[in-house]
């Protein structure tokens, strides 16, 4: 699924300077000028102006090959088949990246760029290669990415455990503050914004903020010693990939990342696991997939011995609990995303049922899950 990107190129590739990895193939290019990238052919035509960066490339925009790749949820992506002159059999491969609409509502894209560029120094994630006004330039993963059956493989969901600690590990600058709770409230006041009065009471987002006002108090103040770490947040199978000849773990495209309680993190892969976004209908979320608590408890003891040392029982019960906990912030942080979707995002997808799934799942389970109902209003 894809955004019919609207956005213009214009202005000029930059070169990544500070990246870990070897730079002799980055690119860069002049100014592109007026062109729409909405489709293979307009896209080719900002690759040709690459053509005298990268000198062992051909020129004939025919024979060059461009591929949309399905899944992405916020930008348009596309993969390269470039051929090289020497060799009519050997291509060299790119990820194109166009940034799709309306998502300055949800992140900082200058701030998503300096996310992607230090992920990429610890090592994790693709190379950037380079910039336009429109999008930027990766290196491409030779990798599978994986499906919704993967996650419920052991030995793949072992794999995701680990690397999903060692990212949390990462060290961003900043104050380290978690986002969670007033990015959740931002995207209520768009959402707020965007909303007719009958839509916003048929999602009742009038009663919202008080949720997340008692989820805050609920998760957060009351368990002060939970780990805070730098999160993917949007931790779903498409963002994951695996190399099959080393088994080695990919986590890409960093949008939503931040630092947050790591509960969150794995409470919102959990989550995940009741999507397929590759199905007929991909909006439709089937909780009867909900990883059962067997599952859990096997992902979470991966995920803290991954660190070197058998975990405590009680840190693993700890751990489990507050991840089901924090589904609830899960639920109410992506039905908020949905109402905002809908409205900007030219995919085809039912962003209103699929928040009405993510609203109600959160009115089932909160019962369950909270232990105190001061706040009555949502339930």
């Amino acid at each position: 699924m894809f955004r019919k990107a609207e956005s213009f190129c214009r202005s000029f590739l930059q070169t990544s300077q500070n990246l870990r990895r070897d730079r002799k193939e980055i690119m860069g290019i002049g100014v592109l000028g007026l062109i729409p990238v909405s489709s293979p052919d307009s896209l080719k035509k900002v690759l040709q102006t690459l053509s005298g960066k990268w000198g062992d490339v051909v020129e004939d925009l025919e024979r060059i090959q461009v591929k949309p790749m399905k899944g992405a949820m916020t930008n348009q992506v596309f993969m390269v088949n470039w051929p090289t002159k020497d060799n009519h059999f050997h291509h060299r491969k790119l990820l194109v990246r166009v940034y799709g609409d309306g998502v300055d509502l949800f992140f900082d894209r200058k701030d998503e760029i300096r996310t992607f560029e230090i992920v990429s120094r610890y090592g994790h994630g693709p190379r950037l290669l380079g910039r336009f006004a429109g999008g930027r330039i990766e290196e491409f993963i030779h990798a599978r990415t994986l499906s919704t059956v993967d996650l419920r493989d052991q030995q793949l969901s072992a794999l995701v455990a680990a690397k999903l600690r060692e990212f949390h590990g990462i060290k961003v600058p900043g104050d380290g503050n978690v986002l969670l709770w007033d990015r959740m409230r931002n995207w209520l006041g768009q959402a707020k914004s965007l909303c007719t009065p009958e839509d916003s009471a048929d999602f009742g987002l009038d009663n919202i903020e008080a949720e997340i006002n008692l989820l805050e108090h609920e998760l957060q103040y009351e368990y002060k010693q939970q780990e805070i770490g730098f999160c993917h947040n949007d931790l779903q199978y498409g963002n994951i990939m695996i190399d099959e000849d080393t088994n080695s773990i990919t986590i890409i495209d960093y949008e939503y990342a931040s630092y947050n309680p790591v509960a969150y993190d794995i409470a919102n892969h959990f989550c995940e696991m009741a999507a397929n976004y590759h199905s007929d209908t991909p909006h439709i979320l089937d909780y009867s997939l909900y990883p059962g608590e067997e599952e859990r408890r096997r992902f979470i003891h991966n995920y803290l011995r991954s660190s070197g040392e058998d975990p405590r029982e009680e840190d693993i019960k700890q751990l489990l609990e507050d991840a089901e906990k924090y589904t609830l912030a899960s639920h109410l942080f992506w039905g908020l995303w949905g109402i905002i979707s809908g409205h900007v995002n030219k995919i085809i997808f039912d962003y209103a049922e699929y928040s009405r799934q993510r609203f109600k799942q959160y009115r089932l389970r909160k019962p369950q899950l909270l232990c105190s109902f001061t706040n009555k209003m949502y339930e």
